[in-house]
């Protein structure tokens, strides 16, 4: 009988591929926020499963936190439901096949998934892996390699989404004029109905 840790990581990915199925098939964009949401915490969930609790705090705050509330304050620049998608251009359709061929072509000079003997598993993982746990003491070692090897690494990534989230704020916190020369503030307004807003007591 299977023990509780791996019952909890079943629900968890059976929850998790239920959530991304409903995500591409839904075209209301709210719900599509909110159940983004739902799957980075489920997603955090199953990291916690794996011991990697530092990783599964940075889904949780960042996808299920400041995502939401970006994607949030971006439906009020924007229609609730996914317009109907354009017709499909002949030129994209050549792009995205010569890319895919292009891709297909080169992955067989890859190295084998999980082949001990690759290029990145002969150089400096071997010593992460033997040290990982007498000299960080975390039983992770993805952990101890974001935490500790490549924690400059790590502070970087945390800059790069640290200025991409406030260039986000003021994108949608600028002003702009409305159809009828109104200054208003696009951060003052929060999800409205099709762009419907009442001005002066009286709806447009």
């Amino acid at each position: 009988m299977p023990d509780i840790i791996t019952i909890v990581d079943i629900v968890l990915l059976a929850l998790l591929s239920i959530t991304a199925v409903a995500i591409l098939m839904m075209r209301h964009l709210f719900a599509v926020v909110a159940l983004t949401g739902a799957f980075s915490l489920l997603s955090a969930g199953l990291l916690v499963t794996l011991d990697a609790v530092d990783v599964a705090f940075t889904e949780a705050a960042v996808g299920a936190g400041i995502s939401t509330v970006l994607m949030l304050g971006t439906l009020a620049l924007t229609r609730r439901r996914e317009s109907r998608p354009p017709r499909l251009s002949p030129i994209g359709l050549l792009i995205i096949i010569i890319t895919g061929a292009a891709l297909i072509y080169a992955t067989p000079d890859m190295p084998k998934f999980g082949d001990p003997n690759a290029p990145s598993h002969q150089h400096i993982i071997p010593s992460y892996i033997k040290g990982s746990q007498d000299e960080i003491g975390i039983p992770n070692i993805v952990t101890s390699i974001l935490a500790s090897y490549r924690s400059f690494d790590t502070l970087g990534e945390v800059a790069v989404i640290f200025t991409a989230g406030m260039g986000v704020i003021i994108l949608l916190g600028r002003r702009r004029e409305d159809e009828h020369g109104y200054s208003e503030d696009v951060a003052a307004y929060p999800l409205v109905d099709e762009g419907k807003l009442k001005i002066d007591g009286e709806a447009e």
